[in-house]
């Protein structure tokens, strides 16, 4: 899927952070991960000039990750998740990406899949969420479904298939434009009250979900350095 470049909002910085200012979020990401900064991460998309986002077998193809005991199809239908961002390291660790530049971001819709495959899915929420050992009561093709069926993934790929895969959530500070939060501690907050809701604050995946948080501000500062430094070095 091909987005158009934006100038606000979780998509546009994402393409920012990667594009021209990826010391940023590569630092962030090396640290939360715990990923040797000797070992260059590789990243898959958003990559201008189209910045084409990836679903279905093809994000897995373009991470150049096979799934040997469990495949996707057997897993979810297609129309699967259309994933913000994706990146490796030769090491072939796997890196999730999915981007917020405000609450309101958070709290997505249930899934409007057909009732055919709604049943698959359904059934593979509950199979993840009983390995979490997850409050049965919540209903995840419902409740914060985004984030449900990414929580999926990463259990089809790390628990089900031995994939070195972690689900990085990427939150953005002052976004001014789409009133964002301007501190980690807002952010925490609604985070907090997402995963308590799932009854995910401390599961077996959590060591592999890790949330980033990155001052807007920052990717201004080094995307403005790069530019400068292109134009002097044009003289």
């Amino acid at each position: 899927m091909k987005q158009q470049a934006k100038t606000y909002g979780s998509k546009y910085w994402l393409q920012v952070a990667v594009n021209e200012a990826r010391e940023v979020i590569d630092r962030e990401l090396m640290l939360a991960t715990q990923t040797d900064s000797n070992i260059p991460i590789e990243w898959i998309s958003p990559l201008g000039p189209t910045y084409t986002e990836h679903k279905d077998q093809e994000f897995l193809d373009k991470l150049r990750v096979s799934l040997l005991d469990v495949a996707l199809k057997d897993f979810w239908p297609n129309g699967g998740p259309v994933w913000d961002g994706l990146a490796r390291t030769k090491a072939e660790r796997v890196f999730l990406i999915e981007a917020k530049a405000h609450i309101p971001e958070v709290n997505s819709p249930e899934s409007g899949a057909s009732p055919k495959s709604l049943k698959r899915i359904a059934k593979s929420l509950n199979e993840a969420r009983a390995f979490l050992e997850a409050d049965p009561i919540v209903d995840w093709t419902r409740t914060f479904f985004q984030y449900t069926n990414r929580i999926a993934h990463l259990y089809l790929l790390r628990e089900l298939n031995g994939i070195d895969a972690y689900l990085v959530n990427v939150y953005f500070l002052n976004d001014t434009v789409m009133k964002g939060p301007m501190s980690v501690e807002e952010w925490k907050g609604a985070i907090t009250l997402l995963k308590t809701h799932l009854g995910v604050t401390r599961t077996k995946l959590s060591p592999f979900m890790k949330d980033l948080f990155i001052n807007v501000n920052e990717l201004k500062e080094v995307s403005n350095q790069q530019i400068q430094r292109k134009a002097y070095s044009r003289r």
